[in-house]
């Protein structure tokens, strides 16, 4: 990580300041053990944001904020991130590391659709992609619309053909974003992976390195644009 557990937490409770606008909820007691215990069992920083991020997001959308947010509202979010960056990347735990994880419920495949649905329109509108986005943005679309007419959900072959085409669109999206981004900035940006990965890198065989280090990049680079994972697992 590069970091030791104080430094990681100041970064956090930095980053949640400037979420809430400016608003300091100081990281003490079991909200500090909570953030700590993120960083013993390897969460990057990066990633953690994008935690919180997730938790901001579906926060803006119940409705003008009432109350600054606390760190501890965003965990659920923080260890999903943290779950799917594994996934991308093959990084492993150990078992006592996997059994001590905290139990978190995960998204419905209808929120996640309209979570993507919402983070593409808003990189469209912003401007920080272009109309060559808009087929998937359309895609993505008329699935959530199917996903939410369906009678009781989506289900058996029907849900498993709905996440084979989500895994299609993302690789397009993908090779979109990868277009996108300047050589300079994917360096600037595989500097980064490098440091998310340098907690693990020791136990990683070098094939395995390269291909953790390439998903890392591509979650990178879909931040820098403000783009979403639109596969579901």
């Amino acid at each position: 990580m590069g970091t030791e557990p104080v430094d990681y937490c100041r970064e956090i409770e930095t980053y949640l300041c400037k979420k809430n606008d400016g608003h300091l909820i100081r990281l003490v007691g079991p909200s500090f053990v909570r953030v700590t215990d993120w960083e013993r069992r390897g969460i990057p920083l990066t990633v953690a944001f994008s935690g919180i991020d997730r938790y901001f997001e579906r926060y803006y959308r119940q409705g003008p904020r009432r109350r600054p947010v606390k760190i501890d509202f965003c965990e659920a979010d923080v260890l999903d991130v943290f779950d799917e960056w594994r996934r991308a990347t093959g990084v492993t735990r150990s078992a006592v590391d996997s059994h001590q994880t905290a139990v978190h419920s995960r998204s419905s495949l209808p929120d996640h659709l309209e979570r993507v649905v919402t983070k593409l329109s808003n990189a469209r509108a912003s401007g920080t992609i272009g109309d060559g986005c808009d087929p998937v943005i359309d895609a993505v679309s008329r699935e959530l619309d199917a996903a939410r007419s369906a009678k009781g959900g989506v289900r058996g072959e029907a849900r498993q053909a709905l996440l084979d085409r989500l895994v299609d669109l993302d690789r397009q999206l993908a090779a979109y974003a990868g277009a996108a981004i300047d050589g300079a900035a994917r360096l600037a940006l595989e500097r980064e992976a490098d440091q998310e990965l340098a907690g693990f890198r020791a136990g990683m065989a070098p094939e395995a390195y390269m291909r953790a280090r390439a998903a890392a990049v591509d979650r990178l680079v879909r931040e820098r644009l403000g783009l979403p994972t639109v596969s579901f697992s």
